[in-house]
Protein backbone atom coordinates (compact mmCIF):
# COMPACT_ATOMS: atom_id res chain seq x y z
CA UNK A 1 0.00 0.00 0.00
CA UNK A 2 2.69 1.97 1.00
CA UNK A 3 4.66 1.86 -2.64
CA UNK A 4 1.31 2.53 -4.38
CA UNK A 5 0.75 5.75 -2.86
CA UNK A 6 4.66 6.30 -3.56
CA UNK A 7 3.72 5.64 -7.26
CA UNK A 8 0.40 7.76 -6.87
CA UNK A 9 2.78 10.94 -5.86
CA UNK A 10 5.20 10.87 -7.80
CA UNK A 11 2.68 10.22 -10.55
CA UNK A 12 0.95 13.58 -9.57
CA UNK A 13 4.20 15.55 -9.71
CA UNK A 14 4.68 14.20 -13.01
CA UNK A 15 1.14 15.14 -14.83
CA UNK A 16 0.87 18.64 -12.73
CA UNK A 17 4.36 19.54 -13.24
CA UNK A 18 4.41 18.67 -16.94
CA UNK A 19 3.64 22.39 -17.86
CA UNK A 20 7.06 23.90 -16.72
CA UNK A 21 8.65 21.11 -18.38
CA UNK A 22 7.47 21.78 -21.64
CA UNK A 23 9.31 23.88 -24.13
CA UNK A 24 7.85 27.30 -24.91
CA UNK A 25 9.41 26.91 -28.27
CA UNK A 26 8.22 23.32 -29.07
CA UNK A 27 4.92 24.78 -28.54
CA UNK A 28 5.10 27.67 -31.02
CA UNK A 29 6.63 25.16 -33.63
CA UNK A 30 3.47 22.90 -33.46
CA UNK A 31 0.24 24.19 -34.39
CA UNK A 32 -2.67 22.29 -32.00
CA UNK A 33 -5.18 20.65 -33.57
CA UNK A 34 -8.76 21.70 -33.40
CA UNK A 35 -10.15 19.96 -30.37
CA UNK A 36 -14.10 19.99 -29.87
CA UNK A 37 -15.14 18.68 -26.34
CA UNK A 38 -15.27 21.44 -23.42
CA UNK A 39 -12.16 20.35 -21.54
CA UNK A 40 -9.31 18.12 -22.90
CA UNK A 41 -5.95 17.07 -21.46
CA UNK A 42 -2.84 14.94 -23.23
CA UNK A 43 0.49 13.79 -21.60
CA UNK A 44 3.53 12.40 -22.35
CA UNK A 45 2.97 9.96 -19.06
CA UNK A 46 6.79 9.07 -19.72
CA UNK A 47 8.13 12.27 -18.74
CA UNK A 48 5.12 14.38 -17.42
CA UNK A 49 5.32 16.73 -20.57
CA UNK A 50 1.82 18.45 -21.26
CA UNK A 51 1.26 18.01 -24.77
CA UNK A 52 -2.42 19.44 -25.13
CA UNK A 53 -4.75 21.41 -22.34
CA UNK A 54 -7.84 22.70 -22.55
CA UNK A 55 -9.74 24.18 -19.49
CA UNK A 56 -8.05 20.51 -18.17
CA UNK A 57 -8.49 22.38 -14.46
CA UNK A 58 -12.14 23.36 -14.87
CA UNK A 59 -14.60 21.24 -12.21
CA UNK A 60 -17.08 19.00 -14.64
CA UNK A 61 -19.15 16.27 -13.95
CA UNK A 62 -16.95 12.76 -15.90
CA UNK A 63 -20.32 10.61 -16.17
CA UNK A 64 -18.75 7.33 -16.07
CA UNK A 65 -14.98 7.83 -16.11
CA UNK A 66 -16.25 8.07 -12.13
CA UNK A 67 -15.83 4.13 -12.61
CA UNK A 68 -12.10 3.92 -12.95
CA UNK A 69 -12.20 5.39 -9.72
CA UNK A 70 -14.04 2.59 -8.63
CA UNK A 71 -12.14 -0.05 -9.51
CA UNK A 72 -8.94 1.45 -8.32
CA UNK A 73 -10.46 1.25 -4.88
CA UNK A 74 -11.72 -2.27 -4.86
CA UNK A 75 -8.33 -3.04 -6.25
CA UNK A 76 -6.98 -1.55 -2.55
CA UNK A 77 -9.94 -3.15 -0.68
CA UNK A 78 -11.12 -6.84 -2.27
CA UNK A 79 -9.57 -10.24 -3.15
CA UNK A 80 -9.98 -11.18 -6.96
CA UNK A 81 -11.15 -14.32 -6.12
CA UNK A 82 -13.75 -12.65 -3.85
CA UNK A 83 -16.74 -13.33 -4.53
CA UNK A 84 -20.05 -11.30 -4.44
CA UNK A 85 -23.70 -11.96 -4.49
CA UNK A 86 -25.83 -9.39 -6.81
CA UNK A 87 -28.92 -7.93 -5.16
CA UNK A 88 -32.15 -6.78 -6.31
CA UNK A 89 -31.31 -3.15 -5.07
CA UNK A 90 -28.14 -3.02 -7.65
CA UNK A 91 -30.32 -4.28 -10.13
CA UNK A 92 -32.65 -2.10 -9.91
CA UNK A 93 -30.27 0.94 -9.00
CA UNK A 94 -28.96 0.57 -12.73
CA UNK A 95 -32.53 0.38 -14.18
CA UNK A 96 -33.78 2.84 -12.60
CA UNK A 97 -31.34 5.11 -13.00
CA UNK A 98 -31.48 4.48 -16.99
CA UNK A 99 -27.56 3.82 -16.93
CA UNK A 100 -25.47 1.39 -18.66
CA UNK A 101 -25.81 -2.15 -17.08
CA UNK A 102 -23.96 -5.83 -17.53
CA UNK A 103 -27.22 -7.46 -17.17
CA UNK A 104 -26.73 -8.81 -13.53
CA UNK A 105 -29.26 -11.00 -12.12
CA UNK A 106 -30.53 -10.85 -8.73
CA UNK A 107 -28.95 -13.86 -6.85
CA UNK A 108 -26.01 -14.66 -9.10
CA UNK A 109 -22.71 -14.69 -7.67
CA UNK A 110 -19.39 -13.66 -9.15
CA UNK A 111 -16.12 -13.22 -8.53
CA UNK A 112 -14.53 -9.86 -8.03
CA UNK A 113 -12.37 -10.28 -11.09
CA UNK A 114 -15.43 -10.55 -13.51
CA UNK A 115 -17.17 -7.77 -11.70
CA UNK A 116 -14.35 -5.43 -13.00
CA UNK A 117 -14.99 -6.22 -16.54
CA UNK A 118 -18.58 -5.70 -15.64
CA UNK A 119 -17.85 -2.47 -14.14
CA UNK A 120 -15.38 -1.25 -17.10
CA UNK A 121 -16.05 -2.85 -20.20
CA UNK A 122 -20.55 -2.32 -20.91
CA UNK A 123 -19.78 0.06 -17.85
CA UNK A 124 -22.14 -1.80 -15.57
CA UNK A 125 -23.69 0.25 -13.08
CA UNK A 126 -25.05 -2.51 -11.70
CA UNK A 127 -21.67 -4.04 -11.08
CA UNK A 128 -20.42 -0.50 -9.97
CA UNK A 129 -23.40 -0.49 -6.75
CA UNK A 130 -22.81 -4.22 -5.98
CA UNK A 131 -19.03 -3.86 -5.54
CA UNK A 132 -19.81 -0.71 -3.75
CA UNK A 133 -22.13 -2.24 -1.09
CA UNK A 134 -20.09 -5.31 -0.80
CA UNK A 135 -16.77 -3.10 0.03
CA UNK A 136 -17.71 -0.17 1.75
CA UNK A 137 -19.41 -1.90 2.70
CA UNK A 138 -22.78 0.72 1.64
CA UNK A 139 -22.50 2.67 -0.78
CA UNK A 140 -22.02 6.30 1.24
CA UNK A 141 -18.58 4.26 3.11
CA UNK A 142 -17.45 3.44 -0.71
CA UNK A 143 -17.71 6.77 -2.09
CA UNK A 144 -15.76 8.39 1.32
CA UNK A 145 -13.30 5.70 0.29
CA UNK A 146 -13.37 7.03 -3.05
CA UNK A 147 -13.18 10.76 -1.98
CA UNK A 148 -9.94 10.11 0.54
CA UNK A 149 -8.45 8.15 -2.12
CA UNK A 150 -9.03 11.13 -4.36
CA UNK A 151 -6.88 13.04 -2.03
CA UNK A 152 -4.58 10.53 -1.88
CA UNK A 153 -4.26 10.97 -5.40
CA UNK A 154 -3.74 14.56 -4.90
CA UNK A 155 -6.58 15.17 -7.58
CA UNK A 156 -7.78 18.33 -5.18
CA UNK A 157 -10.43 19.39 -8.20
CA UNK A 158 -12.58 16.10 -8.07
CA UNK A 159 -15.11 15.26 -5.23
CA UNK A 160 -17.06 12.09 -5.49
CA UNK A 161 -21.01 11.62 -4.79
CA UNK A 162 -21.32 7.81 -6.06
CA UNK A 163 -19.49 4.73 -7.89
CA UNK A 164 -21.12 5.13 -11.14
CA UNK A 165 -21.01 8.55 -12.27
CA UNK A 166 -24.85 9.08 -13.26
CA UNK A 167 -25.96 12.97 -12.53
CA UNK A 168 -25.39 13.93 -9.34
CA UNK A 169 -23.02 16.88 -7.44
CA UNK A 170 -19.84 15.35 -8.21
CA UNK A 171 -16.86 16.65 -10.25
CA UNK A 172 -13.35 16.58 -11.92
CA UNK A 173 -11.05 18.15 -14.41
CA UNK A 174 -9.29 16.81 -17.10
CA UNK A 175 -6.25 16.97 -15.70
CA UNK A 176 -7.65 15.41 -12.68
CA UNK A 177 -8.81 12.17 -14.91
CA UNK A 178 -4.94 11.97 -16.69
CA UNK A 179 -3.53 11.67 -13.30
CA UNK A 180 -5.90 9.21 -11.90
CA UNK A 181 -5.76 7.39 -15.48
CA UNK A 182 -1.89 7.19 -14.95
CA UNK A 183 -2.22 5.85 -11.38
CA UNK A 184 -4.63 3.17 -12.61
CA UNK A 185 -2.69 1.74 -15.82
CA UNK A 186 0.16 1.34 -13.25
CA UNK A 187 -2.26 -1.51 -11.43
CA UNK A 188 -1.58 -4.70 -13.91
CA UNK A 189 -4.99 -5.73 -13.08
CA UNK A 190 -7.31 -2.94 -14.34
CA UNK A 191 -4.54 -1.86 -17.76
CA UNK A 192 -5.59 -5.93 -18.13
CA UNK A 193 -9.04 -5.27 -17.76
CA UNK A 194 -9.22 -1.73 -19.62
CA UNK A 195 -7.59 -3.01 -22.74
CA UNK A 196 -9.85 -6.11 -23.31
CA UNK A 197 -12.18 -6.00 -26.18
CA UNK A 198 -14.37 -8.70 -24.52
CA UNK A 199 -14.76 -10.91 -21.61
CA UNK A 200 -16.98 -14.14 -21.79
CA UNK A 201 -18.07 -15.45 -18.77
CA UNK A 202 -19.09 -19.11 -18.68
CA UNK A 203 -22.52 -20.60 -17.34
CA UNK A 204 -21.94 -21.61 -13.71
CA UNK A 205 -23.82 -23.46 -10.80
CA UNK A 206 -23.25 -19.53 -9.38
CA UNK A 207 -24.22 -17.83 -12.03
CA UNK A 208 -25.49 -17.70 -15.90
CA UNK A 209 -23.23 -16.76 -19.10
CA UNK A 210 -22.49 -13.52 -19.62
CA UNK A 211 -20.62 -11.77 -22.61
CA UNK A 212 -19.12 -8.10 -22.00
CA UNK A 213 -17.70 -5.99 -24.73
CA UNK A 214 -15.42 -2.80 -24.42
CA UNK A 215 -17.33 0.22 -25.38
CA UNK A 216 -14.07 2.11 -26.13
CA UNK A 217 -13.50 2.05 -29.85
CA UNK A 218 -10.26 3.52 -30.01
CA UNK A 219 -8.67 0.19 -28.45
CA UNK A 220 -9.20 -0.38 -32.85
CA UNK A 221 -6.68 1.94 -33.50
CA UNK A 222 -4.23 0.32 -30.87
CA UNK A 223 -5.16 2.25 -27.39
CA UNK A 224 -4.42 0.72 -23.97
CA UNK A 225 -7.83 2.09 -22.67
CA UNK A 226 -9.37 3.37 -21.13
CA UNK A 227 -13.40 4.36 -20.59
CA UNK A 228 -15.91 6.09 -22.12
CA UNK A 229 -18.82 8.21 -20.31
CA UNK A 230 -21.83 9.91 -21.06
CA UNK A 231 -24.54 11.97 -19.40
CA UNK A 232 -26.60 14.45 -20.87
CA UNK A 233 -24.96 16.40 -18.10
CA UNK A 234 -21.36 15.73 -18.78
CA UNK A 235 -21.54 14.83 -22.62
CA UNK A 236 -19.37 12.43 -24.19
CA UNK A 237 -16.24 11.63 -22.50
CA UNK A 238 -13.36 9.68 -22.57
CA UNK A 239 -10.26 8.47 -20.99
CA UNK A 240 -7.70 7.20 -23.28
CA UNK A 241 -4.15 5.73 -23.51
CA UNK A 242 -1.85 5.43 -26.31
CA UNK A 243 1.68 4.01 -26.40
CA UNK A 244 4.09 5.80 -29.47
CA UNK A 245 7.49 5.78 -30.11
CA UNK A 246 8.19 3.87 -26.70
CA UNK A 247 6.36 6.47 -24.70
CA UNK A 248 2.67 6.36 -23.08
CA UNK A 249 0.34 9.23 -24.15
CA UNK A 250 -2.21 9.94 -21.58
CA UNK A 251 -5.62 11.84 -22.61
CA UNK A 252 -8.98 12.81 -21.18
CA UNK A 253 -11.96 14.73 -22.87
CA UNK A 254 -14.42 15.57 -21.91
CA UNK A 255 -17.77 17.37 -22.81
CA UNK A 256 -17.68 16.31 -26.23
CA UNK A 257 -20.64 17.17 -28.86
CA UNK A 258 -21.55 13.17 -29.86
CA UNK A 259 -20.39 9.61 -29.78
CA UNK A 260 -18.12 9.91 -32.71
CA UNK A 261 -17.24 13.54 -32.10
CA UNK A 262 -14.80 11.84 -29.09
CA UNK A 263 -13.11 9.13 -31.33
CA UNK A 264 -12.41 11.69 -33.86
CA UNK A 265 -11.01 14.17 -31.39
CA UNK A 266 -8.90 11.39 -29.51
CA UNK A 267 -7.96 10.34 -33.29
CA UNK A 268 -6.89 14.53 -34.11
CA UNK A 269 -4.60 14.47 -30.98
CA UNK A 270 -3.02 11.17 -31.92
CA UNK A 271 -1.99 12.02 -35.67
CA UNK A 272 -0.72 15.09 -34.18
CA UNK A 273 1.57 13.78 -31.89
CA UNK A 274 2.52 11.62 -35.21
CA UNK A 275 3.21 13.75 -37.81
CA UNK A 276 4.44 16.94 -35.64
CA UNK A 277 7.04 14.44 -34.10
CA UNK A 278 6.03 15.22 -30.50
CA UNK A 279 6.66 11.41 -29.49
CA UNK A 280 10.58 12.30 -30.14
CA UNK A 281 13.08 12.94 -27.70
Amino acid sequence: MRNGVLIALTTVALVTAGAAAAPAAQAEAHAAPSVTAREAYLVDMTTGTIQFAKRETRRVPVASLTKVMTAYVVRRQARLDDVVTITKADVKHALAGGASAAGLRAGERLTVRDLLYALMLPSGADAAHALAERYGPGTAKFVARMNDTAKGLGLGDTRYANPDGLPSKGYSTARDQATLAVAALRDPVIASVARSPKRAVTKSRLHRAHVWRNTNELLKDGAAGLKTGYTRQAGYCLSFAVTRDDRTYVGVLLGERSDQARYTTARRLLAWIDEEGLALP
